[in-house]
């Protein structure tokens, strides 16, 4: 078992003649299938029928995955498992089995090629499946607790489990639908074991699975698939005979791809057809069928009756919707409304409506409280009104059902209309039964004029039927208390309970059963009862009580004057609503800001509990450090346990027992490692490998990599050698003591230097190594070494007899200290001065011969003591000293070490200096003191896969991106050395370690190094590679250390330290020379803990985790030379267990493509690219969403029980992938009544250094990603999955639709429908903390708009989707809310805000401009309501309270005082600003996507933002959504300011409206506050110019929106297009309010002289015509004239100049028309000028035939001038006033200031002087 150090070179010469694919000696030397000849060629095609493609004689040939199953005698070390044998051996028992027709049966055929001959799977697939299964067999073996007594065989209860697993949701379908199962196994316990139908039909569902491409979004068809093909496939097993030819049974689909071609194919091209008939997905939603329609078809027997087996083409499922006959929708229609909202949350609108009303009849009384109030029987029966309320809101809900849902009905589904119907017909009865009840009990009270026994009893028997009416809410609040019965009932498929809630719900496959367990319930029921009880509590206090006394008020207003043509008679109402409008916003959406505030309290309890951030830095890091080793042992090295112990609570109960000692430091076990312990060694290999990686990844240096690792003890030194980083200053400080102790004895000094661990390590270690160096550098055999053997002697003696401080002056051991410091430094300079080193020893010996000994000797004493030489020749220690070679890196490096526990002095608190290492250090160490399940060996781990989808981003970033200007003189290479200087300087430390001479060199020798340094600090897929990759290495070494032996270990970590001490003095590169110089640095198979690998450790971590990249184009790539194909191909060489997956069109014939999906590797041993398995698709990939359709076609290449879905823009760590095993072992763990379906991972956002909008936008993520998933997992159970990086058990999603969805628009936000999926279909979802994955965010603005629109949008497409409806329905009141508020309510919430300042103000400017404001101020009542609505918009406006999780995030994390300082700083660096500027984009892309549609997938790109964005551009992203709102604002706010009374008064104009400029600032100048080089003078000039090119430019065919105006202006109105008639109705009203501002201003100016007739307005919109009039004029004849007749041109301009004078001093002399009223006409006729421009967006299709519209895109285009130049003119000045340019670029760049980044040198463009 030990190894050979002594021949250390021969070791290291044998380990790089392994080959990395098989690992260790047992290379494998098989030939493999060149690369993807057979498809294009003339060869055979793999994805062709058995007959011709069977595998040949040469069986070891064949190319595969993992594992060569194909060949069991093949030299693998995977095939070393008994299991993988047994798998693959079981699969070989086709025994007696009848054999296939048409197929020539071979010796060596399994059981999948029987199925696959029998039914016609292709070759590949059954190749890709049989690995599959047998790796998943032989892992579950492996698994087996307690392990099964023949290791040979394959174990039945694996298999079983693996069937039941697999087939669950098969057999609950059947079990739906009322069919008997076709799996003919008994599943009664003594039923006898038949092990070959378990494997058929595992096998067969694995085939169908497989090969069903885009259908695997179509759980149950392939369940109807599976059904009929395991009937044949038993009728085939039972010997059944055919009727027809008396010959037995043959499947009835056979043949050659026929499975492909006769099943997957005609489904596929019907879901194709109707993809294609929804024009790109604009058509709406419900004019196609999606996917889910698809599927749900198979949610009903009619899939029986209609589409029969083999499948019937010519049924009418296959006629696409349009035509006649089809099928049309099934289950769900999604139409587009608002309504939908209050459709799919119709309890929560309810529950809202109802308190609304019941508070404002209390409150309306004017008691104190309420329950005074509530004390008169008037009010008591008042009340009694919300039950007329309830009963016209399920009126309404009943019509709205009706009005979306009305296409389901067709002849099958009457029962549905019937439902409706009476839906509708009961709901209003009971609402006029409430009202005849209710006006009868007046009409008694009135009548006897007091509440009499009569009336009372009118009272009772309203109150009788109200509880009748509450009957279905009772049962559903009994069902909830009691919720295993709802759930027991729902799972049952009995008839008689579907009759009995027929009336209530429609019966769906999904969304039974969802109902949790009862601590769960009281958990969530709890938070929510406090919520709600805070809300209604301030919502009757602080919003509705206040509002009741002003309401009165205005009521009573008499003989108002009016300002204007007033229609209508008393108009108070109308004031009233506009003033209780914003109030009632604000009271539906504030229950979001109390869930925020509370969700924060909790999720920091819960963090608490967690312990989360107990380690926050270094310093405390220190103080445990330890416990760390036993943490590392105790978590993450599997522990051998009883069989029967594990899971029990005794263990458990030990398990915290253990984990509190640990945590604190109790018992002796935990207290500390010995040098001398396995224990020790383990720790220190991990520790150094993780240390390592740092080094690799330069977020440390060289020093550092010294001062933070375990050093292996090669000096027997008796303690543990802690890192330099613990030891430093504990040895002077220990000096210190003993000389401040000089007369204490022995036990006391040592009993203090005890107290502290690290002294004592530091004190034994400085003592040791002293003694070893000593000894070391002295000539054996010389007098000087025998003296210092005696010296050494005598100290260890009076050390042993605890007389040292009575034998030696400790006074004296400062000047020891000294020289032994001079003398570590001459040992550790370059140039060796052996002189010096001999005058140091001496005066050493003198110091301990004269001045250390208390009592002084004499020379015959010393002589006799053997303290002299014998000899007197020469001085002492002058022939006697031989220091090492330089080559003795081991030595040195001791020496260093030795150097740096002498000197030290500071507490070293800043190492490392990198904050990126130190918050890793941190939470890894963190981590290990949490809870989480014990780690399996690695053998006995779960299995899991990677899977990361890819089209066409960076992979590497090549020479000419780095170095590459843009127009300020900033390269990327240039930036990333700012932004990372010191990881740079550790980059280029590393390179001259590896051989690197001069600087110049990064651009030649090292330019591979150089870019993968770069690319791993952008956004690239060689950052995620080399991140997921660390799950293979933490894989080997654990697989090593769980094997390996004490010896092993001990012996490996010396070994280690002499072979990295050389390696890091550059002495072992040479040896390194045989590989490629950069494969090193991304795989380093020839350094760290592997050295020590003995072959296995590769096979085990094979098996056991794969990574498969899904690079949808990479067949393209490669054909085109595309650059991007060789990095991949590069990827794959350096990266063993890295697999692409890739779609390839073949061209068949002229015009004929075939498309495969196909999984390629690289072989070591051939040295290029292979082809492992090619699979036919029956189409196009892509006919959903492309990012789900690019995962599913790669799904099937995965393995294991796992599957971690990771986006592009993700990256890992190799200490965190260490814990994967322990979090797989969560899927074992019951969470509740479930055990975990989706174990959701913490993500770090790795972009917060690059810019201040990089860090609002992570802090803000790091709160969503942590605290807010935290919430929703424990207590309110409804995390969903919302991004990547989940892990999914594998084989429960592969068998309900897979990890996405990918249907066409609706399912845009395609992630989050997986967790959808997951929790209707009785999935379970929990978050876990303990260990994390990196994440890049967006860092620009306008990056972080687009993507914010993106999931805005994708909300949007949420409200209308079935599953969205289902959960509002299915889930129990409480998770109902919980759901809403952190889905589509956010969004929905987010768009009330911003309405409410829109309410706000509409109704301000309508009092105002009315006089009806005047009238109140002059009555007594001085506007309470106007205070009311202030505190409202505070409230809101100050966002403080979507802050707040954010702020309790980072103090749970890194302490309170660091979130203050954070919360400060990000307000100097105008967070509020951006905030409310995403709030904006948020609001009006949720609400446009709702009532229009148009949401699509905005690509973000990921690069880096030092470049400045132009005007323009930055117009065309912010035009609709921001400035033209802002504008509206604004003059809203100016108008208010000039004709309201109230705001005659500055201070309250400016308390009122303060948060709405705000507003109106922010959504204008955020993206230039946010804009490098914003507030450039000279930039701003470029950009004008810029802008008005843009806007004059005339389109043409194929201009694009960023070279043309009118190109833009169309696509902005795409939405339109595509909208129904209610979107186009709603829009229509919405623009009328541009036509008040004219209304309300024209009777304000002079020259309507008081007049209040019609009449004035109507002359106003003479002016409107003269204007256009005006303007066309001039705008014809500049297009006639200006070109060749210019004098006409300038001619009509005079002429319109002095008609306009000539027409101003008319009025001036005639009329009272001021000169103030030119300007006060431009705010009433501009907007009318704009309502009228949308309301003609509108009619587009009546209008663009006419003559009508040319003007209206001309005029169009002069306001989209005017608007550029409101927007431009405060930016301009901005830029024209000295110090802002700076002031803004300290804004945007602070954070990378403050770690040293020059910006303003960087943007100004003048480079450093250095070359680099």
């Amino acid at each position: 078992m030990g190894f050979a150090t002594d021949s250390l070179r021969s070791r290291l010469s044998q380990l790089l003649e392994l080959t990395t694919h098989g690992g260790g000696s047992d290379a494998m030397s098989l030939r493999q299938r060149p690369a993807a000849a057979a498809a294009h060629g003339g060869g055979p095609n793999p994805g062709s029928a058995y007959s011709s493609t069977l595998p040949h004689a040469n069986d070891s040939e064949e190319t595969f995955n993992i594992i060569p199953v194909h060949n069991l005698l093949a030299d693998h070390p995977s095939l070393r498992y008994p299991e993988v044998r047994a798998a693959a051996a079981a699969l070989k028992t086709v025994g007696e089995l009848r054999k296939p027709p048409f197929v020539q049966w071979r010796e060596g055929m399994d059981l999948l090629d029987w199925l696959g001959a029998f039914f016609g799977f292709q070759h590949d697939n059954v190749r890709n499946q049989r690995e599959h299964f047998v790796l998943h067999l032989a892992n579950a073996q492996m698994r087996l607790q307690p392990p099964p007594d023949n290791i040979d065989s394959l174990d039945y209860t694996v298999l079983r489990r693996f069937r039941r697993k697999l087939l669950k949701n098969y057999t609950h379908w059947c079990s739906y639908l009322g069919r008997k199962s076709n799996i003919w196994i008994s599943e009664r316990r003594q039923a006898p074991l038949d092990q070959r139908r378990e494997l058929l039909y595992t096998s067969l569902y694995l085939l169908i699975w497989g090969e069903a491409a885009n259908l695997r979004f179509v759980p149950e068809c392939i369940c109807y698939i599976f059904h009929h093909m395991a009937g044949e496939l038993n009728k085939i097993l039972e010997d059944y005979i055919d009727e027809n030819t008396g010959r037995p049974v043959l499947p009835s689909i056979s043949g050659e791809n026929a499975f492909l071609n006769r099943v997957v194919t005609p489904i596929y091209e019907t879901i194709k057809a109707e993809v294609e008939s929804s024009r790109n997905g604009t058509a709406p939603h419900s004019a196609w069928r999606n996917y889910d329609d698809i599927n749900e078809y198979f949610w009903s027997n009619r899939c029986f009756q209609r589409l029969k087996w083999p499948i019937d083409v010519g049924s009418n499922f296959f006629v696409v919707k349009g035509k006649s006959k089809g099928v049309g929708k099934t289950g769900f229609v999604e139409q587009r409304s608002f309504w939908n909202i209050f459709r799919s949350f119709d309890r929560l609108w309810i529950m809202h409506i109802l308190f609304l009303q019941a508070a404002i009849i209390v409150a309306w009384e004017g008691k104190k409280y309420p329950w005074t109030a509530l004390e008169s029987r008037d009010v008591q029966v008042r009340v009694l009104t919300v039950f007329i309320t309830w009963g016209g809101l399920r009126f309404l809900q009943s019509l709205l059902d009706a009005g979306t849902q009305y296409s389901l009905i067709s002849r099958e589904t009457l029962a549905l209309g019937l439902r409706m119907v009476l839906k509708s017909i009961a709901a209003a009865v009971w609402t006029v039964v409430f009202g005849i009840f209710y006006g009868n009990i007046w009409s008694q009270r009135n009548h006897d004029r007091r509440w009499s026994a009569e009336a009372n009893r009118r009272v009772v028997t309203f109150l009788e039927a109200a509880f009748v009416f509450i009957l279905p809410e009772l049962l559903a609040l009994a069902l909830f208390i009691l919720p295993w019965i709802r759930n027991f009932l729902e799972g049952k498929n009995w008839r008689i309970f579907y009759v009995l809630t027929w009336w209530f719900q429609s019966r769906t496959f999904v969304g039974r059963g969802l109902r949790e367990g009862l601590v769960d319930n009281i958990k969530y029921t709890l938070f929510w009862v406090v919520v709600l009880a805070s809300k209604f509590t301030f919502s009757y206090f602080l919003q509705i009580k206040p509002m009741v006394a002003p309401t009165k008020a205005v009521l009573n207003l008499r003989g108002i004057q009016y300002n204007w043509h007033e229609f209508f008679g008393n108009t108070n109402k109308l004031a009233v609503g506009l003033l209780w409008l914003p109030v009632v916003f604000i009271y539906l959406m504030d229950l979001q800001i109390w869930y925020s505030i509370f969700s924060s309290f909790v999720g920091a309890t819960v963090g608490l509990f967690s312990h989360l951030g107990e380690i926050r830095n270094i310093q405390q890091l220190r103080l445990r450090f330890q416990f760390f080793a036993s943490a590392m042992q105790f978590n993450l090295m599997p522990q051998e346990q009883l069989l029967n112990a594990r899971g029990t609570l005794k263990s458990k109960l030990n398990d915290a027992i253990h984990r509190l000692k640990l945590r604190y430091g109790l018992g002796r076990p935990y207290r500390k490692i010995e040098s001398n312990q396995v224990e020790g060694y383990r720790f220190a290999l991990l520790w150094n490998e993780i240390i390592e990686t740092f080094r690799e990844e330069d977020i440390i240096s060289d020093q550092e990599l010294e001062l933070l690792e375990l050093t292996p003890n090669t000096w027997n030194i008796r303690v543990i050698r802690w890192p330099c980083l613990l030891l430093c200053n504990e040895l002077l400080l220990a000096l210190s003591q003993a000389k401040e102790l000089v007369d204490a004895p022995d036990k006391w000094v040592w009993y203090k230097i005890c107290k502290n661990e690290y002294r004592r390590c530091a004190v034994v270690e400085a003592y040791d190594s002293i003694k070893h160096m000593l000894l070391d550098i002295a000539k054996d055999r010389t007098d000087e070494h025998s003296i210092l053997t005696n010296i050494f002697h005598e100290i260890d003696h009076a050390l042993q007899i605890e007389k040292f401080t009575k034998t030696y002056k400790t006074t004296a051991l400062p000047q020891i200290h000294t020289k032994l410091i001079s003398l570590v430094e001459l040992l550790t300079k370059p140039k060796k001065d052996v002189t010096k080193v001999v005058t140091v020893l001496q005066v050493l010996y003198e110091i301990y011969i004269k001045d250390f000994p208390k009592e002084k000797r004499t020379m015959e004493q010393l002589r006799e003591d053997g303290l002299v030489p014998l000899r007197h020749t020469e001085l002492l220690f002058e022939n006697a000293i031989q220091l090492p070679e330089t080559e003795d890196s081991s030595f040195y490096r001791q020496v260093r070490r030795l150097k740096i526990i002498l000197t030290s002095r500071d507490s070293m608190n800043n190492i490392p200096k990198n904050l990126e290492a130190r918050r890793r250090i941190a939470f890894f160490s963190n981590s290990l003191f949490m809870n989480m399940p014990h780690a399996p060996q690695v053998e006995k781990m779960m299995a899991f896969s990677v899977l990361t989808p890819y089209y066409n981003e960076e992979v590497l970033f090549s020479k000419e991106q780095l170095r590459t200007e843009n127009e300020d003189g900033i390269s990327t290479l240039f930036y990333l050395q700012k932004i990372y200087d010191d990881e740079w300087a550790n980059f280029i430390e590393r390179m001259h370690r590896e051989g690197m001479k001069n600087d110049e060199e990064i651009w030649t020798n090292k330019l591979r190094d150089l870019r993968l340094w770069a690319s791993c600090r952008g956004q690239t897929l060689s950052r995620t590679v080399r991140g997921m990759m660390y799950y293979y290495k933490a894989l080997k070494m654990l697989a090593f250390l769980d094997s390996a032996s004490e010896i092993d270990i001990r012996e490996g970590s010396q070994e280690l330290a002499s072979v990295g001490s050389m390696r890091r003095d550059g002495i072992i590169d040479d040896l390194d020379s045989g590989r490629s110089p950069s494969s090193r640095s991304l795989s380093r198979a020839s350094s760290g803990a592997s050295l020590l690998f003995k072959g296995h450790e590769y096979a085990t971590a094979l098996m056991k985790y794969t990574y498969v990249v899904a690079c949808q184009i990479y067949g393209s790539q490669k054909a085109k030379k595309d650059p991007h194909a060789e990095e991949i191909l590069y990827l794959m060489k350096n990266n063993e267990a890295l697999r692409v997956a890739y779609v390839d069109e073949v061209q068949t014939g002229r015009d004929g493509k075939e498309y495969y999906s196909v999984l390629v590797k690289y072989d070591q041993d051939l040295q290029k690219e292979v082809e492992i398995y090619r699979v036919k698709l029956p189409g196009p990939l892509k006919i959903g969403e492309g990012k789900p359709e690019n995962q599913n076609h790669a799904f099937i290449f995965t393995r294991g029980d796992a599957v971690q879905t990771i986006d592009m823009n993700q990256d890992n760590y190799f200490e965190e992938a260490l814990k994967m095993r322990n979090l797989l072992e969560e899927y074992n763990t019951y969470y509740g009544i479930r055990k975990p379906t989706i174990l959701g991972v913490r993500e770090h956002i790795f972009t917060g250094s690059v810019s201040s909008l990089a860090w609002f936008m992570s802090a803000q993520e790091t709160s969503f990603v942590t605290l807010g998933q935290r919430v929703l997992a424990n207590p309110l159970k409804v995390r969903m999955h919302y991004g990547h990086p989940d892990v999914f058990d594998r084989f429960w999603f592969l068998t309900r639709g897979g990890i996405s969805k990918a249907s066409r628009v609706i399912n845009i936000s395609e992630d989050i429908y997986a967790g959808f999926n997951c929790t209707l279909r009785g999935g379970n979802v929990t978050h876990h903390e303990y260990i994390q994955v990196g994440k890049g965010r967006d860092v620009g603005l306008n990056q972080i708009s687009m993507f914010e629109a993106k999931v805005a949008s994708g909300n949007g497409e949420q409200v209308l989707s079935r599953d969205v409806y289902r959960l509002g329905h299915r889930l129990d009141f409480f998770r109902m809310l919980s759901f809403f508020y952190t889905t589509v309510g956010f969004y929905f919430n987010s768009m009330m805000v911003v309405l409410t300042v829109y309410a706000f103000l509409w109704g301000r400017l309508y009092l105002a401009l009315s006089g009806i404001e005047k009238s109140m101020l002059q009555s007594s009542n001085n506007n309470k309501a106007l205070g009311t609505i202030l505190n409202q918009q505070f409230i809101i406006q100050l966002g403080l309270f979507t802050a707040l999780p954010m702020i309790v995030e980072i103090s749970l994390e890194h302490g309170f005082l660091n979130a203050i300082w954070d919360f400060l700083t990000m307000q100097l660096q105008l967070s509020s600003v951006f905030y409310t500027f995403s709030l904006g984009t948020r609001t009006h892309f949720f609400g446009r996507t709702v009532l229009h549609g148009g949401a699509k997938y905005r690509a973000t790109g990921r690069g880096f933002v030092v470049q400045h964005k132009s005007f323009a551009e930055n117009y065309r992203l912010y035009a609709r959504s921001h400035f033209v709102k802002a504008i509206e604002l604004g003059v809203i706010l100016t108008i208010y300011a000039s004709y309201s009374s109230l705001a005659k008064d500055t201070f309250v104009y400016i308390a009122m409206t303060i948060s709405s400029w705000f507003l109106v600032v922010s959504w204008i100048m955020a993206p230039f506050v946010f804009n490098p080089s914003g507030f450039d003078w000279l930039k701003a000039v470029y950009d004008f110019d810029d802008f008005m090119n843009w806007i004059w430019y005339r389109s043409g065919v194929g201009t694009k929106a960023d070279q043309s105006w009118e190109t833009w202006w169309y696509e902005e109105q795409d939405h339109l297009r595509t909208t129904g008639l209610w979107g186009k109705l709603l829009e229509i009203i919405l623009d009328l309010r541009f036509f008040f501002f004219q209304y309300g201003i024209v009777y304000q100016l002079g020259i309507s002289d008081g007049n209040r007739s019609i009449g004035v307005y109507l002359l106003s919109w003479i002016g409107i015509i003269v204007l256009i009039g005006a303007y066309l004029i001039i705008a014809y004849s500049r297009d006639i004239y200006a070109a060749k007749r210019h004098i006409y041109y300038r001619l009509v301009q005079f002429l319109a100049v002095v008609i306009t004078v000539v027409v101003i001093v008319v009025l001036l002399e005639f009329t009272h028309f001021k000169f103030i009223d030119i300007f006060t006409s431009l705010l009433a006729f501009i907007p009318t000028g704009w309502g009228l421009i949308s309301i003609a967006q509108v009619l587009r299709p009546f209008l663009q035939s006419t003559v009508v519209w040319e003007v209206i895109v001309s005029i169009a285009r002069m306001y989209d001038i005017l608007f550029g130049v409101i927007v431009m003119a405060p930016m301009a000045l901005l830029s024209w006033m000295p110090g802002f340019q700076s002031m803004q670029t300290r804004i945007l760049f602070n954070e990378a200031f403050s770690r040293g980044l020059q910006i303003s040198r960087i943007l100004t463009g003048k480079k450093s002087n250095e070359k680099l």
